[in-house]
Parts: C-alpha cells; structure tokens; sequence
C-alpha cells in the first residue's frame, strides 16, 4: 500500500525541501503540502491522506492536534520539529500522534521512521516494567534477559531492556553484545534525537528483542543523570511495547525514579535460606504509599525449590500479601545456556525454569488462564 502524504510546514523553502524528500522516498506519494494548518483543515479531506506530516514548532501542539485527529481520523498524524526532547515527543504521541521526526529529513529517513513506528505501535499501548531487588545476587538479571525472550516470542512485539544498573550491570555480558554505544552516550545526546536515532542506541539479540546496554566501567555512574535516564524512559516508550528495567539493587535515586516511571515494580529476592523474606516485606513497605500499591508491586521470589503452588502459598503466608510469580533454582539450566551464547528458555524450553518465565509472561501479555502447576 502507497502512503499518501500530507505536508504541512510554514516554511516556504523548508516546504520545498522536506516535499522533495516524500517525493523520492519509495513508496509515498505527496498527495498535497500547505504552509498555512488552517487550509489544510478546510481543503485537505478530497485528497483522502493517510500520514500527515505536521510541523509542531511555534504552535499549540496539543490544540493543533486535536483538530487534525479530528478532521483526519483515518490517516496517522507524525509531527516534526527542528530539534526533539523527551516529553515533548511523550506529550505528542499521547496528544494522538503515531510518531516523531526531526526536521529537514532525507527520505530515507522519512521511510524508516515511518516503518519503525508502524511495527512499534503508539506510546501510549507501551508497559514498562522495573525490576528492583531490596539486596544484590536476586536473579533478576537472569529473569529479564529469559522473560524478554519470552515476550517477544509470543507477542511478536517489539521488546526494549533498559540495564540501569549503572555500575555493575550484567546485560551486555549476558547476551554478549558488543555496543556501539551506552546509557552513557544515550542520556547525555537523547536531547538531540527522534525516537527513530534513538533505536540505533540498543542492540539487537534477535528481531523483537533489544538491550541499551549499561556502563562500561563504573567509574561513569555520574555521566547519568536522573533527567537524563528519565528522557532514556520517556523515549523508548516511542519504540518499544515492553521496556524492562534493571536497577541496582537496594533504594537509591535510579532504582526509585525507575520504580515511579514504571507502569508495574517486580519486587525480586532469592531465597537462600536467609532472612529474604524478612527483606522482600520491608521493601514493600516502602511502595505502599502508592495508591495503587495493589496493582502496581508484584513480589517474586527466585531459587524456589520445590517451585510448586505449596511453595508459592507458603511464602503468600509468610509474606503476608499475594506473590506474583515463583522461579526455581536453574543454574545448571542457566550456566550450560551461558556457555552455548543462549538462553535457557531458548535451549531448554520445557525446563521447570522456561515454564516459570513462559507463565509469567503470559500473565504480563494478559492471558491468566495459565496455572502455576502443570496439569
């Protein structure tokens, strides 16, 4: 299916330019440009558009949009500006928009922000999830790498890990990645960038699923800063449908802006014959000033053994609250998967391990018809 493009920009010669650019790009087709918003309200509908490209700069975006969603209900509205930040674009997207470009574009560009934004869908269908440990060595590195996998296996979507433990954090290694580029790099430039430069900064392990990777020595902690980490957020709602997050563990400033960005905070502890549990419920003491502690903080628990529906309500007993997903002890499942550059939910995936990952994904895309024991 051609594109049908409309072009609204106030510069003469800019017009000019970015009308050349849909014009060479395969497959649009310049159904009509104006300088002027207000004729393209009143005379556009007979040319029947399907992406309206709209200039954002010097205007009442939320207002501007509103009209153009209302008048062109059918066609996908992509705004354009000369230069992005990470809540405007979030505020656009959530205004109505289906994405973001920077201005002047090549058409290349044009087409390949078009197809990423068609397969990542609207920001607003995103959920992002923090995976927060009160104490280090939990598993959750493990948990998000396998349940990443799993996500995107079953949901053909387009899966986005986020490594914020800025120090320490096992992402890069887990999967083997060599990147081009970091969180580092990300916070500090992502006020320079549209949504379709920033995918450039995670790297692909497979079609659905890619990792920004954290630091690469932890010396560089500090070339983060929480706005910075929190535009990181804010834009791969644009790209992604699941974004995972791993934090460092215990309460400091990244794991708790991470926690508040997060639609759901998995609370994770191993248990390792300790005081876990003890550390599981003094964590959840501090999300429960939330409104929507209930829905929004899930306790997991790792290293379960027997992993079983017995197991899962005795911890629900001695937690005092529901327990959200259950985890065995797999570490020759995840060690033999290591050694062959895999994951276990890859190599094994009828282990005890695979099946615990599988469910809770489910639960996660919405289907609870799954049960904790194998029938």
């Amino acid at each position: 299916m051609a594109y049908r493009v409309m072009l609204i920009e106030n510069d003469r010669l800019l017009l000019g330019q970015l009308a050349k650019a849909v014009e060479e790009a395969d497959g649009f087709q310049l159904v009509a440009r104006y300088q002027n918003a207000n004729d393209a309200l009143g005379q556009g509908k007979m040319f029947s558009p399907n992406i309206i490209l709209l200039n954002m700069d010097a205007q009442d975006g939320a207002t501007l949009m509103e009209k153009f969603i209302q008048a062109f209900p059918e066609a996908s509205i992509i705004c354009m500006s000369e230069r992005s930040q990470a809540e405007g674009v979030s505020s656009m997207i959530q205004a109505g928009a289906k994405g973001f470009i920077i201005k002047p574009f090549t058409s290349a560009e044009l087409k390949a922000s078009v197809e990423t934004f068609a397969k990542s869908g609207m920001e607003v269908d995103s959920h992002v999830m923090t995976f927060f440990s009160p104490k280090g060595k939990s598993g959750k590195t493990t948990l998000i790498a396998n349940l990443a996998l799993a996500l995107g296996r079953r949901t053909h979507e387009q899966v986005g890990i986020i490594d914020a433990d800025l120090q320490f954090g096992d992402m890069m290694a887990f999967f083997n990645l060599k990147p081009k580029a970091t969180i580092v790099e990300a916070a500090h430039e992502i006020k320079f960038m549209a949504p379709i430069t920033f995918q450039g900064y995670f790297e692909p392990v497979n079609e659905y699923v890619h990792v920004l990777c954290g630091t690469t020595t932890p010396n560089l902690i500090d070339r983060v800063s929480i706005h910075g980490f929190r535009n990181v957020v804010n834009m791969a709602r644009n790209l992604f449908r699941y974004i995972l997050i791993d934090v460092p563990p215990g309460f400091n400033p990244t794991s708790i802006e991470a926690a508040e960005l997060s639609d759901t905070t998995y609370v994770i502890s191993m248990l390792n014959g300790g005081y876990e549990v003890q550390h599981e419920r003094r964590a959840l003491e501090i999300f429960k000033d939330w409104n929507d502690y209930d829905t929004r903080v899930k306790p997991v628990f790792t290293r379960v053994t027997p992993c079983n529906s017995d197991s899962k309500h005795r911890l629900e007993m001695e937690l005092g609250e529901p327990v959200d997903a259950i985890i065995p002890n797999a570490y020759q499942v995840v060690s033999e998967a290591a050694n062959n550059g895999s994951m276990a939910v890859d190599i094994e995936p009828d282990s005890e391990l695979s099946q615990s990952v599988n469910r809770m994904a489910e639960k996660i895309i919405g289907h609870h018809r799954i049960r904790w024991d194998k029938p």
